[in-house]
């Protein structure tokens, strides 16, 4: 007599429900901060900061991340994915309530930072809950391509929408007597802020009530403070010596810098071609919406991309090929500085910046499957945000660089350089699934025991 399976653990779910409550949870944290960023520069200008004041202010944020990217990325691995994920939630509900409502430089600058800590705090523990979900449920050779494909996409379509609602919905209330009304404490650009505030509550139930997690061993501050710091070694030491790991870091570092010089020279490029600031953003808003959108398109099309290149590895060699000629039909398009663009030019920009961000979105899930396959579950997040912090870096400097070239197509294809010189990386296969000679991956990057000793 056949005995039957042994029943799933509680809180194991299957792989369909576990790639759906990502997608969900991708887009509820994501769909907010679209909301919002299309109105954040100007509501800082409307509460009285100069221009110079304001880059200053959000230059905060992403320094704030950096920071704090490699620390919150341990403390996930060390405190679960569950606990992390919803303390990014509180302080987004705080932060995004003191952009919305405050009047004061403080009182702002407090508001970016927490935004800034929320980022940190979100920007690997909802991915690596995914792949522990689905390597606990089908054992460390899941497939999680399709998985990561459909978080991305997610990711990329909520952006999209929020984006443009975003944008529109201060123009809605435009002339409607709100701040008269609220002494001056509400204004139409606070909108799109207090209705994030409100959907960042909808994402904090979401991961407390339907994102469950295997019990873990009770952690006391002392036993945190030193395991965080073990875990965080252990990420650096991955990214540096595990091969596929550190062509993944290098990679998205280069993606990072075309990102910093496209995101400061696109709003001016779009501002140069209808004549004024005003129209340049919206011009500017619906460019980025259908960034988005392509990216979300991109991520899709990743699984499919992978089976027709032969690999992930493949996939990623041809993506990245892909977002160099969009950079170089950025390039070549550019005016320089006094020069007026044709429509030819214009055409083939928006074509460029399109096929950049498609290739974005193929590339990401696709660099991902080959990472978690290499990376135990005890430093996921970690490796995610050893990542994340390759990107934020190297896309600030590719944008300081940006700005200090002259204007037309020189920056944008020195980025197509360095972009082509990333997709060379993976000339050489790369075998997809755990890494030969070590099944499970766990030992290419495991992070130390949660205990009272730091780890080494």
């Amino acid at each position: 007599m056949t005995a039957a399976p042994a029943p799933a653990a509680p809180h194991v779910l299957d792989p369909g429900t576990a790639r759906r409550r990502y997608m969900t949870v991708s887009a509820l944290f994501w769909f907010p901060i679209g909301l919002y960023v299309p109105s954040l520069v100007l509501i800082l200008g409307e509460r009285g900061l100069a221009l110079a004041a304001v880059a200053a202010v959000l230059s905060s944020q992403g320094l704030t991340v950096a920071l704090l990217e490699l620390p919150t990325g341990g403390l996930s691995d060390v405190l679960g994915r569950r606990a992390v994920l919803a303390a990014g939630g509180v302080l987004s509900f705080a932060g995004l309530l003191l952009l919305a409502l405050g009047t004061v430089p403080w009182v702002l600058i407090t508001g970016v930072v927490l935004m800034g800590a929320s980022r940190a705090l979100a920007s690997g523990p909802a991915e690596a809950w995914y792949v522990d979900m689905a390597q606990a449920h089908s054992g460390p050779e899941a497939e999680l391509r399709t998985g990561l494909s459909r978080g991305s996409s997610a990711m990329g379509a909520s952006l999209a929408v929020a984006t443009l609602l975003g944008g529109l919905l201060p123009w809605l209330f435009a002339g409607s007597g709100l701040a008269e009304a609220t002494g001056g404490l509400v204004l139409p650009l606070s909108l799109p802020g207090l209705l994030s505030a409100a959907l960042v509550l909808c994402y904090l139930a979401y991961v407390l009530l339907r994102l469950p997690e295997p019990p873990r061993a009770p952690s006391t501050l002392r036993s945190v403070l030193g395991s965080v710091p073990g875990t965080i070694t252990s990420g650096v030491r991955i990214a540096t010596r595990e091969r596929v790991v550190r062509k993944v870091v290098l990679t998205t570092a280069a993606v990072g810098a075309a990102l910093g010089a496209i995101e400061l020279l696109t709003p001016g490029r779009a501002a140069a071609i209808t004549g004024a600031s005003e129209s340049g953003a919206v011009v500017y808003a619906g460019l980025a919406t259908a960034g988005f959108a392509s990216s979300s398109l991109g991520a899709r099309l990743a699984p499919l991309l992978a089976r027709l290149a032969g690999g992930s590895g493949r996939a990623v060699l041809t993506a990245l090929g892909g977002m160099a000629c969009g950079l170089a039909l950025l390039g070549v398009s550019a005016p320089g500085a006094g020069e007026s663009a044709s429509s030819p030019a214009v055409v083939t920009g928006v074509l460029g910046y399109v096929l950049v961000y498609l290739c974005l979105g193929a590339a990401g899930p696709n660099e991902n499957d080959l990472l978690h396959h290499r990376v135990a579950s005890s430093a996921r997040a970690t490796a995610l945000s050893v990542q994340s912090l390759a990107l934020q870096a190297v896309a600030s400097l590719g944008g300081l660089v940006a700005g200090l070239l002259p204007l037309g197509p020189l920056p944008l294809l020195l980025t197509a350089a360095v972009v082509s010189a990333g997709a060379l990386l993976w000339v050489r296969a790369v075998p997809d699934g755990p890494r030969p000679g070590h099944p499970d991956g766990a030992d290419a990057l495991a992070a130390p025991a949660a205990s009272g000793e730091p780890g080494r």
